[in-house]
């Protein structure tokens, strides 16, 4: 069995963390790599990550996360915020990158550039906004493999309202919009949950073979 699957088998969505024990500065930085590294439709990555200790700001959080105890328990939390009216701009930031990572004439990626605003710019804002929140679930996997690999525990969590999170985090002014949480941190010994069977569906009832 690869050390990927065992990780997979490991981990699971941590129900109660410890809050004694904390994600040092070098697993984090190895975290944060992970998710800067993430697949993202054209490579745009038309997100932000927050990553808040505060326990104040946290504590603010909480209620509004159906007062479940991750949020303020856990070494870390991280909210994946999409941006919103993601368009030209951003697409032109992105080609600045390009141009300077590759050593390449900005000029030259034009007809890269106008193909994703034709095909993005052009959609309507509500299809833009869902699709940058989307964007968010592929960078929030490669977090999951990451910290499954360093015996960190992760929990994604829909369970939250994102405007008020918005709010509290200020993120309307930011153009952004909270579109998952992860908390991330140490199982505690009392969570019951570590020792349940972990429950999937079946090769044969999840793949079809054409």
């Amino acid at each position: 069995m690869s050390n990927f699957i065992k990780n997979a088998n490991w981990r699971y969505a941590t129900k109660k963390f410890d809050p004694t024990k904390k994600v040092s500065d070098r697993d984090l930085e190895t975290l944060k790599e992970a998710i800067r590294l993430s697949a993202s439709s054209y490579g745009l990555q038309p997100y932000k990550v927050l990553i808040i200790e505060n326990p104040e700001i946290r504590a603010k959080l909480q209620p509004v996360a159906w007062g479940q105890s991750q949020i303020v328990e856990a070494s870390h939390l991280l909210v994946f915020a999409n941006i919103t009216d993601f368009g030209d701009t951003q697409i032109d930031e992105y080609i600045e990158n390009v141009a300077s990572t590759r050593g390449l004439p900005a000029d030259t990626l034009k007809g890269y550039s106008d193909f994703m605003k034709s095909k993005i710019s052009s959609l309507p804002l509500e299809n833009r906004n869902v699709w940058t929140s989307k964007q968010t679930y592929i960078a929030l996997s490669n977090l999951l493999n990451a910290a499954a690999e360093l015996n960190i525990d992760v929990t994604p969590m829909e369970g939250f309202e994102p405007d008020k999170f918005n709010e509290i985090l200020g993120l309307n002014d930011l153009g952004l919009n909270t579109s998952l949480v992860a908390t991330i941190g140490y199982r505690h010994e009392e969570d019951a949950t570590q020792n349940y069977a972990k429950v999937r569906k079946s090769n044969e009832e999840l793949f079809i073979n054409l």
